[in-house]
């Protein structure tokens, strides 16, 4: 729901930006108010080998070590930083899934010596890429976090030159981002119980990245940015219970369950993105 409404209010920005009723008097300089829009390609970078982390103990501190009753890891045929495709480590993880984010804004910039411009915007995200983390257990089985964006609300400061006649802009961009980010799991093991814990609970991150933009026409502008954006995601995990499983079980030897995350809390993704607008 939340990706529809984005997506739609973009489609809104681009056909409000290209009415003729907005051309008379439009702005030819990147100097005042604006609205836009984007729609581009999102990705992950690479982080084969994290895989996913537990806290046997459930005191909060991930790292341990799920071991059998012989003391041997459970998790010796290994972890991988994908999504698994079977119970066995042999079968290998498929990568995450690319997919595409939508972003809606509004702004100020303001003209200063000559060619500078510098701006304030705040936007609102969303995107469909997901990313994934998974390890393999003896029994044998496999264990996959799933992270997803469901909506970011950012403000970021830019600043740029625009030469010439101040149609065109090249600019840098960063700022604080505040987050939802959905979480889900998914196991081949039948006997344990699994639950995702804090999935609804907003986090903090950052942004940085720069772009290019030009007005075209009656203040219709458009562009190319590129954004890299990074949360602090360490609130989630799964709390492993008992289920159906035996006393002997790994994940119940030390307290009676086990909390899994991600090995690596960072969420961050690589933003490609088209951007379009229309400057009051």
């Amino acid at each position: 729901m939340t990706k529809t409404i984005f997506a739609t209010a973009a489609a809104g920005i681009a056909m409000l930006a290209s009415a003729p009723a907005f051309a008379q008097d439009a702005p030819t300089t990147f100097d005042g108010f604006y609205i836009g829009g984007s729609v581009g390609l999102d990705t992950f970078g690479d982080d084969d080998g994290e895989g996913i982390t537990f806290d046997t103990d459930r005191d909060g501190q991930f790292g341990d070590v799920v071991t059998t009753t012989t003391r041997a890891n459970a998790f010796s045929p290994g972890l991988c930083s994908g999504a698994a495709t079977g119970p066995l480590a042999t079968q290998s993880c498929a990568k995450d899934d690319d997919g595409v984010g939508y972003a809606v804004r509004i702004g100020y910039d303001k003209r200063v010596g000559g060619i500078g411009v510098a701006g304030l915007l705040i936007e609102g995200s969303t995107s469909n890429a997901r990313e994934f983390s998974s390890g393999f257990s003896t029994t044998p089985a496999s264990y996959t976090t799933i992270r997803e964006l469901d909506y970011a609300i950012s403000a970021r400061g830019r600043l740029g030159i625009s030469p010439g006649d101040g149609r065109g802009l090249i600019y840098a961009t960063g700022g604080v981002s505040y987050a939802r980010i959905d979480h889900d799991f998914a196991t081949t093991n039948g006997a344990n119980s699994f639950d995702v814990v804090n999935n609804n609970d907003m986090v903090f991150g950052g942004q940085v990245g720069a772009g290019g933009e030009v007005i075209v026409a009656g203040g219709l502008t458009i562009g190319l940015e590129y954004l890299y954006s990074r949360y602090d995601d360490d609130k989630s995990f799964v709390a492993v219970g008992p289920g159906t499983a035996g006393a002997t079980n790994p994940f119940l030897l030390t307290s009676g369950g086990t909390n899994l995350r991600p090995g690596n809390t960072d969420f961050s993704t690589s933003s490609f993105r088209a951007t379009v607008g229309y400057r009051f």
